[in-house]
């Protein structure tokens, strides 16, 4: 038995021991309820996923954590040339390269979150198929781990907006509403997938193609501006695309504020978050069957 098996086993019955008094057995076509006890029971095997999943992602590696700052920065660059100075797509009176790098740094995180989540229950599949935990855990793990990656991409975003002389004013307050926007799409869309991918193994030759469609579906290489404001509130429905648009706003004051992108896609975050809790947990019973 593996360390990792080894660890979730013994916290499991940890937790039975502590809690058997009030479990009590249902069918798995109930009624959507989030245990936030049994959740709350299980954090220290949480930080342990999510710690697992740090350490893998940069073992062995030459350059390290600087892999985090490499996709985005080049991506940038390449849309800088093509989109910026060749195409000369507007950029809300910014300069191109913080332009895009801007979009980019959600996006990059909202990508790998939603990446990492749709295979992290296969990854696993011997653990799931000999431990009890709550599953949720997996999908949530790598959804927050990628966090880590987020703050340290951050932290060069700040080093151009002081090259460029941009101030953040103090609508950058505003700022964790937008990542939080970001964490529960990956995190809903991931259970979806997650539970899907665990039936299906289709799933995750669809992801890449997915992934790049809602790029392009996304204002990443063009402003918010763009879009007819007639049809903008129909463009929410993108949650990324109230995300991208809120990161640009609340950190440079530049663009359109983005008021009905930003409604919709929240109400459109809260649903497929609901859905994708509610589906998750009814093939929560089943996975460890089928995966």
């Amino acid at each position: 038995m593996s360390i990792l098996e080894e660890t979730i086993s013994s916290k499991s019955q940890v937790t039975w021991t502590e809690r058997a008094p009030s479990w009590d057995v249902r069918s798995s076509d109930r009624s959507f309820e989030l245990n936030i006890h049994e959740l709350w029971a299980y954090r220290e095997l949480l930080y342990f996923f999510v710690w697992r999943d740090l350490k893998v992602r940069y073992k062995q590696t030459a350059i390290g954590v600087f892999w985090v700052l490499i996709q985005p920065f080049a991506t940038m660059i390449v849309f800088s040339l093509f989109f910026g100075k060749l195409a000369r797509i507007p950029s809300a009176g910014l300069p191109y390269p913080l332009f895009y790098y801007i979009a980019l740094l959600p996006w990059t995180y909202f990508a790998g979150a939603l990446s990492n989540a749709t295979n992290t229950i296969v990854e696993h599949q011997r653990v799931v198929t000999k431990v009890f935990f709550p599953r949720i855990l997996l999908p949530l793990a790598a959804v927050l781990s990628g966090l880590v990656d987020f703050a340290i991409a951050f932290a060069l975003l700040m080093g151009m907006m002081v090259y460029y002389h941009v101030v953040p004013t103090l609508r950058v307050l505003l700022l964790p509403i937008f990542l939080l926007l970001a964490v529960a799409t990956a995190l809903g869309v991931g259970l979806w997938l997650s539970a899907l991918n665990a039936i299906y193994r289709d799933v995750r030759y669809v992801l890449p193609f997915l992934v790049q469609f809602w790029m392009l579906a996304s204002p990443v290489a063009y402003p918010n501006a763009l879009i007819p404001e007639k049809f903008r509130w129909l463009y929410g429905l993108n949650p990324m695309a109230g995300v991208i648009e809120g990161f640009r706003w609340s950190l440079t004051g530049h663009g359109l504020p983005p008021g009905s992108l930003v409604a919709t896609s929240a109400a459109m975050v809260l649903a497929v978050l609901i859905g994708g809790l509610i589906y998750f947990q009814r093939m929560e019973g089943t996975i460890a069957d089928r995966v």
